[in-house]
């Protein structure tokens, strides 16, 4: 039987437009935001690479679980002070002291999102955290309630909504070029080494293929056709207790449906396609970062739009979180909170239907 979604939970709308066809994202946008990344790993490499290209941006303070590292990423990137564990006291909470420091970028493992984002908040930092934002609706309702509590900023970094081919897809959907939009198709998998010792195998991290990338293929759902009436999940599970694949079908009152795949041991081709009464359109791979769109009408007839990125992409959505701190919102029209506990609302439904459960449940 599919999970029904509970009606209370708020509907999402399509997702609020940035000018796709007019996006710079490297120019200050108004005085200086002091960051604080608290992580050192890939990711936050990656993103922290693309923050140093913004004109308005400070790289401020960073942190990890030794001085070691924290000194080695901080002189890599240029950060102006660097945090690792001391005396008991962890490095992010170190870094949290810092009055320099405006807002933090939580990299850390999924399992941990909820105790440092809560942390900083309660430490009068604005908070970016890493997707999925906690490990569960009810750790997502705690951080959502405290920083509306304290008027904060708190997002959840959903990187891909933000870039242009992304904007400029939810601008073709709801232009209604498509016509009504009755089917998605969307996936994400790569053969990823079991490591016991990898966060993506560890259930204590929040491992497992639909938690790390799940919520690709879900944001082009939700772009597309909001929060669906029901979901249904099948996954298999690791010895270990994360799903090394899940599968996805959403359905819409509308009678429309979604089929989603994540698995992190089988390539895929890692596009989204949705299909409407009039036409279709498709982004090429990674789905997570199209460069192309390809609309097809209902004749035949197709057109390519090509995009290009400043930096890896991350660029947008950095350049949003400053603007919002800069004209002092607490949340990102983009990427609301309510998408945001809706998204989380999914997840432990379909969590619940393939029987992944983690400590933090």
């Amino acid at each position: 039987m599919p999970a029904l979604i509970p009606a209370t939970e708020p509907l999402l709308a399509r997702t609020p437009l940035l000018d796709s066809k007019n996006q710079d994202p490297v120019p200050a946008s108004g005085s200086p935001v002091r960051w604080g990344v608290i992580s050192t790993g890939r990711i936050a490499s990656t993103v922290v690479s693309d923050l140093a290209l913004l004109h308005d941006a400070v790289l401020q303070s960073v942190s990890s679980r030794t001085q070691e590292n924290a000194e080695a990423f901080a002189s890599e990137h240029g950060f102006q002070s660097a945090y690792g564990d001391d005396g008991g006291l962890p490095g992010y909470q170190r870094l949290l002291q810092d009055p320099a420091v405006d807002v933090v970028y939580v990299a850390t493992p999924h399992a941990s999102h909820y105790a440092v984002a809560k942390a900083a908040l309660e430490a009068g930092k604005h908070v970016l955290c890493e997707k999925p934002l906690t490990i569960n609706a009810r750790e997502a309702e705690d951080l959502v309630r405290l920083a509306k509590d304290k008027s904060l900023f708190l997002m959840e970094a959903v990187w891909t909504r933000f870039l242009p081919s992304v904007q400029r897809a939810a601008e073709i959907i709801a232009s209604g070029e498509l016509g009504e939009v009755r089917w998605l198709q969307a996936d994400l998998g790569f053969p990823a080494p079991h490591n016991p010792e990898s966060r993506l195998w560890r259930r204590e991290d929040g491992g497992g293929a639909l938690m790390d990338v799940g919520v690709y293929p879900l944001t082009w759902a939700l772009i597309s056709l909001g929060r669906p009436q029901s979901i249904m999940a099948t996954a298999h599970l690791t010895d270990g207790g994360v799903d090394s694949e899940t599968a996805l079908t959403l359905s819409y009152s509308s009678g429309a449906q979604v089929q989603a795949m994540t698995s992190l041991t089988a390539s895929t081709p890692q596009t989204a396609t949705v299909c409407g009464t009039k036409g279709m359109l498709r982004c090429n791979a990674p789905l997570f970062n199209p460069t192309e769109l390809t609309i097809t009408s209902g004749s035949g007839e197709q057109r390519v739009e090509k995009f290009t990125l400043a930096g890896h992409g991350y660029t947008y959505q950095l350049r949003e979180v400053i603007r919002c701190l800069q004209q002092g919102l607490h949340e990102c029209p983009t990427m609301p909170l309510a998408d945001t506990l809706a998204t989380m609302a999914l997840l432990d439904a379909a969590r619940a239907q393939a029987g992944i459960k983690y400590p933090a449940d």
